[in-house]
């Protein structure tokens, strides 16, 4: 837990962060003033030309150093992002600190390829000339990262942003600040030049000042009325932005599925991280077949979790944030009140902290909260549908669209229903590990963002576009330059003929042989 509070006369308030797995005060962090975000802003301004005009290569090998930090530091990491968000220290492993090395060394061989100048063609009319892309940084980067995954959902846009050339000010979220800091601390060991990265500690105060600072683009993870507003605020600029929000993603059961492998994955990719992932498994549509019979496994395994402290060798720690134990709790008291049946867990665990038992909630209509908002803690909601049809269209006729997954035996029908569905990513008897694909493009549809990173698209991103066309020279003036006189039935007919799917002899000499210059 962390809360904002005044300190002195002065006005200068601190983040007191507490323990979510003890309730014990952790410290206290200073939340920068406006003031102090411009000055971030500005030290970033300052180094990006250095930092912009430096190869490639020269700032993968920043980027190594970064990897190599990670694994040096990989116990000290991970106790201090346990201690911050209170996850099992193999979550803390898996889920924070295994993709940065995987990433680096991805875009390590393939950055090269994508950043480079691409040829394009031309058509006729421009047959003499030459085309091409190419892309340059866009400058002062400014990335808000949220608190379930403190942090690589900092740490992945911040070293796309920083290896395309431009300079990042983070402002990491209010509830992990202790996880902002060892993200600055990974950057400064690594030996990053003065400037280059920069971090600011805050609430939602900052991370409004810094979307109002002189930055190039604004990177968000969060919430779906935070991005609202971020998005709001750079449109005032106007700056582009990447929102990267909420889901309540689609596990689809088909009647042929392999239920035992099903009921797994639907317990693990609902409850990792004690379910506070936007890719949590938050609707699992089940053909009523098959239903009662997955229900059962779904029950075996999920009572078998081991709920505690990170210390304690469980796969589910307490939640992060103690506001959203809030919200989980009217969501299932919602659900039982219209009819919805709770038959495992569904309360707070005994203990201090923040701890919440693995919950399974059958008889789910579409109507509930449970089933329309984005739940964010250890809960399954399990859907009775017709058939698989049934079970597409509600996938599909929702607010949000993240990642999805079909389980089935077929698995030609599974990909053509995976196709089908309206989202960023979906996979066939797989959940959530398409994520850690460094090289698919990871973001949301509809209310679930805008953008993608990972991928090709994570260095694209940070990026922007500039077309070149080059011609030698070595032509007279233009035949489309001025004057026009006795020009226009010359270039009908030309135009006539290239819709037709060809272009008057005339007019190819006209355009493809070089005239002296007088």
């Amino acid at each position: 837990m962390a809360t904002a509070a005044n300190t002195s006369e002065a006005d200068l308030r601190v983040i007191e962060k507490y323990s979510p797995v003890t309730g014990e005060k952790l410290g206290e962090y200073h939340i920068s003033t406006p003031e102090e975000v411009e000055e971030a802003v500005a030290r970033a301004r300052k180094a990006f030309p250095a930092w912009r005009d430096l190869s490639l290569e020269a700032r993968m090998k920043y980027m190594r150093k970064v990897a190599e930090v990670v694994s040096e530091d990989a116990d000290y990491l991970c106790a201090r992002i346990s201690e911050d968000t209170g996850k099992p220290l193999f979550g803390a492993l898996l889920t924070e600190l295994m993709t940065i090395p995987l990433f680096i060394e991805h875009y390590e061989k393939t950055a090269p390829k994508v950043l480079a100048r691409k040829k394009v063609k031309n058509p006729l009319l421009l047959s003499t000339k030459k085309s091409y892309i190419e892309y340059f940084p866009m400058g002062v980067i400014g990335i808000i990262s949220p608190w379930n995954f403190p942090f690589q959902l900092a740490m992945l846009p911040a070293i796309s942003a920083l290896m395309t050339g431009n300079t990042v000010v983070l402002k990491p979220s209010e509830v992990t600040p202790i996880s902002g800091e060892i993200v600055a601390e990974v950057f400064d060991r690594a030996g990053l030049p003065e400037g280059v990265f920069n971090l600011v500690q805050g609430d939602g105060s900052t991370g409004a000042a810094l979307v109002e600072c002189d930055i190039d683009k604004v990177f968000f993870t969060g919430s779906v009325a935070t991005g609202r507003k971020v998005m709001a605020a750079a449109a005032k600029k106007p700056i582009p932005v990447e929102l990267e929000l909420g889901g309540k993603d689609a596990f689809i059961v088909c009647h042929d599925a392999d239920l035992k492998r099903a009921a797994k994955a639907a317990a693990w990719a609902g409850l990792a991280n004690c379910g506070q992932m936007c890719t949590s498994v938050e609707r699992i549509l089940v053909v009523e077949s098959v239903h009662d019979e997955f229900v059962k496994h779904l029950q075996e395994v999920v009572s078998e979790v081991r709920v505690g402290a990170p210390d304690e060798d469980v796969e589910m720690g307490p939640m992060t944030f103690p506001k959203q134990l809030d919200t989980v709790e009217a969501h299932i008291k919602q659900a039982k009140e219209a009819g919805a049946e709770v038959v495992l867990g569904g309360h707070r665990i005994d203990r201090d902290g923040q701890f919440f038992s693995p919950t399974i909630v059958t008889n789910v209509k579409d109507d509930m909260d449970i089933y329309v908002e984005e739940t964010f803690g250890p809960v399954l909601p399990v859907i009775k549908v017709k058939d698989e049809e049934q079970a597409i269209r509600m996938a599909n006729d929702h607010q949000y669209g993240l990642t999805g997954s079909v389980w089935t035996k077929d698995i030609k029908r599974g990909l053509k229903l995976a196709s089908r569905m309206e989202s960023g990513q979906c996979s066939v008897n797989d959940a959530v590990q398409s994520v850690g694909n460094p090289a698919l493009p990871f973001g949301g549809v509809k209310a679930s963002g805008i953008g993608r990173y990972h991928g090709d698209e994570g260095l694209l991103s940070f990026m922007h576009q500039k077309a070149i066309m080059v011609d030698y020279g070595m032509m007279g003036p233009e035949p489309f330059w001025f004057p026009y006189k006795g020009k226009y039935p010359e270039l009908m007919g030309a135009f006539k003929s290239l819709m037709k799917g060809n272009i008057p002899k005339s007019m190819y000499k006209l355009l493809t042989m070089p005239k002296k210059s007088k």
